[in-house]
């Protein structure tokens, strides 16, 4: 069961007189929920990537250009643009596609153009970055915690000012950008969310762990809609695109010569795109890719070694007293092929060496991508 979060004092006597204090340091103001509130569950001084993800060598052809994406820089380019019957989730040179609860932004301008505006897009929301690869089209946040869900009673808006660290929703969330270039020259964003909760991990409640949670589409919605937002999009546009271009479900689960093989009834370009979505919510790191031969390289590490930025649970974090956490396992490394077939595309996984995967591994690995693609 999930832990309990609020710091709670154990005599009215100690309430008082640090109640009234922040009543007169705040003016009896009650803080305004808002619906996101992020802010970063630790603070590093530089920019980490995970040991096992190799930095790539610079090369002069990926530097990033001096300038940043403005709101009148984009309004000229919109004015340049011819009119014409741009469909509701099109606003400008971005437009909004989605398929099941999968949504990722077309962006008519290059990725080097857009990676600024990407970095500065996060940090306005209150991450700080841990993987920032304009590389590889990788952007990664820390593990953060929504201030916004911390029910905000007399209780929370006096005292919770001056121990604000003292409480926590029990819940940590991180989002990747991942950005292709797609074949008209702009660029594909897609945004995943990956999440942990914090529960009990005794009969007597007094230690916890922390968990994986399902990803939220929701929340990877509502940031994609901020996106929009910071590339010159108007509020009332970007909620409308959100809402519009519901599309069914289109993935099943088949057998093909004793493997398991994922069946989309769509093109490879929407495949392709959506499978990479679902690499990313499923805990995969996608390394690299060739989309002409429709390959993901990825890595995969069991859902249980992604603990939340490795902090101790909140009673660990009264008393200083935490187990230590176990070594990590290596991850695996897998190819995941895409690729056309009659009446749509089909998804197959092979091993690191390209060779077919073990049957156990492949129809796990399957099966988590049909459960998020459905």
């Amino acid at each position: 069961m999930p832990a309990t979060r609020r710091l709670r004092f154990p005599a009215p006597t100690r309430l008082a007189p640090l109640a009234l204090a922040a009543l007169l340091a705040s003016g009896c103001s009650v803080l305004e929920e808002t619906r996101i509130d992020y802010k970063s569950a630790k603070q590093v001084n530089s920019l980490e990537v995970p040991p096992d993800l190799t930095q790539l060598a610079r090369d002069s052809r990926y530097v990033l250009p001096g300038t940043t994406v403005t709101a009148s820089g984009y309004q000229a380019s919109a004015a340049a643009r011819p009119t014409g019957t741009a469909a509701p989730s099109q606003i400008g040179d971005v437009r909004i596609e989605r398929a099941g609860n999968q949504r990722w932004l077309v962006v008519d301008r290059t990725p080097d153009a857009l990676w600024p505006a990407l970095r500065d897009f996060w940090q306005e929301n209150g991450f700080l970055l841990t993987l920032d690869q304009p590389q590889l089209g990788l952007m990664e946040t820390d593990w953060a915690e929504n201030r916004a869900k911390i029910p905000q009673d007399i209780i929370r808006a006096t005292i919770g000012k001056l121990f604000d660290n003292l409480y926590s929703t029990g819940e940590r969330d991180k989002f990747r950008t991942r950005v292709e270039r797609n074949a008209n020259g702009g660029s594909d964003i897609f945004i995943s969310h990956r999440g942990m909760v914090e529960v009990y991990s005794t009969e007597r409640k007094d230690n916890t762990v922390w968990q994986p949670r399902p990803a939220d589409p929701e929340l990877e919605a509502e940031f994609l809609r901020r996106l929009m937002v910071k590339l010159g999009v108007s509020e009332e546009q970007s909620k409308a695109a959100i809402a519009a271009g519901v599309r069914p479900a289109v993935a099943r689960l088949e057998t093909v010569n004793g493997q398991p093989t994922v069946v989309i009834d769509e093109n490879f370009d929407r495949a392709w795109r959506r499978v990479g979505l679902a690499l990313d919510r499923s805990g995969f790191t996608v390394e690299d890719r060739n989309r002409a031969e429709g390959t993901y390289f990825v890595r995969y590490v069991p859902p249980d070694e992604n603990t939340a930025s490795k902090e101790p649970g909140f009673f660990g974090r009264i008393t200083g007293w935490f187990k230590s956490s176990p070594a990590p396992t290596a991850p695996s490394r897998y190819r995941i092929r895409v690729a056309a077939a009659e009446g749509g595309t089909r998804v197959t996984v092979l091993d690191a060496q390209g060779q077919s995967a073990p049957s156990t591994d492949a129809q796990r690995i399957m099966q988590l991508l049909v459960e998020d693609l459905k």
